[in-house]
């Protein structure tokens, strides 16, 4: 106010005038108040709703990430498949030649033979024995007899060649045969893995944007880890071997000091009879003795067909403990019987993975169904680590482990269940379900 109040008058004027200020004031705040709320109110929203995002951001990077993560194993998985397609066919091209060789020697030196017969019969030659027989005289004879044999000898050493190389072409026509079955059956587990590969990505293509540049990553992450592996299963393989040469050295060393043993004891137990064969002779005659000496050898005898009998091991059932080492020597049971793809049956036909998964039923375990899927089933181990029972993923093929570099497996068509090197193929993964 611009002047000072001096009555009571003006001062209630006064007094009137700054309480309605006052209330303006209080108005002005309480929209202020208001205002500030809303503005709280939002911001508080904004904030949920920022957060709501930040976790539906998580939970979709979290999702890519499985994504990518299942992507890059079936893609290696992939890779790995075509790499084996592609070394089979080399193989297949290798042994193609070597059998085409090996069944051009075998028919040359059939046609000689058929010609060196036609030759001799139609020129009436005299057989071996009627050349002796005829012979004038001794020095005749002894030419004659040194005809006879260069004759035998050339004929021999014909016929040897013949069947060297028809043994040859007939080895190298059954690995062309088991190269071109097991190619069959990778294309196979190729075609099936890829389906089921392109099921996923139809899925995530669905489900997340700019899926293609994951997949692409996915693709570039695949094929370094499928170059990995094969170095590292290159590389196992390597040291498999190194230690299957080292057995067979020991073994060799073994079975040398066993034999010095037990040809040492021979020779002590020779000796010590012997001594006690003479004592009976001096004691009760020739007679006595040889009757005890025979029946000292028809004891011993009955003692090692006794002792040959008690030594032999029954099977492990089915029905026994869910250990690694009886579902391994279950699995061998059924080697030689037909593969048959999509079979689960143990006697009547089963694929890789049908393999397994009967296997393990038997023992009242249920395992997947697919390669790929058992290949993230039950929990990973390392080669190293690796014990009978355990399931090794080659990408699109499965096998059960027995310990020592070795595998049993639905293999092919032509081939059946069979035992194999565990490296034969590049491992991507080896689980353990029990």
């Amino acid at each position: 106010m611009s002047s000072y109040a001096t009555t009571s008058e003006e001062l209630k004027k006064q007094q009137k005038q700054l309480e309605k200020e006052q209330k303006a004031l209080e108005k002005e705040q309480d929209a202020i108040e208001s205002q500030q709320k809303e503005s709280q109110s939002g911001l508080n929203n904004a904030n949920k709703n920022i957060s709501d995002i930040q976790g539906e951001q998580q939970e979709i990077q979290e999702g890519i990430d499985a994504a990518n993560e299942e992507l890059v194993g079936l893609l290696t998985s992939i890779d790995l498949i075509k790499a084996d397609i592609a070394d089979t066919q080399i193989k297949i091209e290798e042994t193609q030649a070597e059998y085409d060789e090996a069944k051009a020697q075998e028919e040359t030196l059939y046609d000689a033979m058929k010609k060196r017969i036609k030759f001799m019969y139609e020129k009436g030659e005299l057989s071996y024995a009627e050349l002796l027989i005829q012979a004038q005289g001794i020095n005749d004879a002894l030419n004659k007899a040194g005809y006879v044999e260069s004759l035998y000898e050339y004929d021999r050493q014909k016929l040897s060649e013949y069947v060297a190389a028809k043994e040859a072409a007939q080895k190298y026509g059954e690995e062309l045969e088991e190269a071109k079955s097991e190619l069959e059956t990778s294309k196979y587990e190729l075609e099936d893995e890829q389906a089921y590969v392109e099921q996923v990505i139809a899925k995530y293509r669905k489900q997340y944007a700019n899926f293609d540049v994951q997949l692409a990553k996915a693709k570039q992450d695949a094929a370094v880890y499928t170059a990995q592996l094969q170095k590292q299963t290159s590389q196992i393989r390597d040291l498999q071997a190194k230690i299957d040469a080292k057995e067979k050295e020991v073994k060799k060393a073994k079975d040398a000091a066993d034999e010095a043993a037990s040809k040492e004891a021979a020779e002590a137990a020779a000796k010590k009879k012997a001594e006690e064969d003479a004592k009976k002779l001096a004691d009760a005659g020739n007679s006595d003795s040889t009757d005890t000496a025979k029946n000292d050898s028809q004891s011993a005898s009955s003692e090692a067909s006794s002792s040959s009998n008690n030594s032999g091991n029954s099977a492990p059932a089915a029905t026994g403990s869910a250990t690694g080492q009886n579902i391994a020597n279950y699995a061998c049971q059924f080697v030689g019987n037909p593969y048959v793809a999509g079979g689960t049956s143990l006697t009547n036909g089963a694929d890789c993975s049908g393999f397994v998964y009967a296997v393990y039923k038997a023992f009242g375990i249920s395992v997947p169904r697919s390669s790929y899927s058992q290949a993230t089933y039950g929990r990973e181990v390392s080669y190293a680590n690796a014990q009978p029972g355990d399931v090794i993923y080659y990408g699109g093929h499965v096998a059960i482990y027995l310990g020592g570099g070795r595998i049993v497996h639905a293999s092919t068509a032509r081939t059946g269940i069979k035992y194999e090197n565990a490296t034969y193929r590049t491992i991507l993964t080896i689980r353990r379900f029990v």
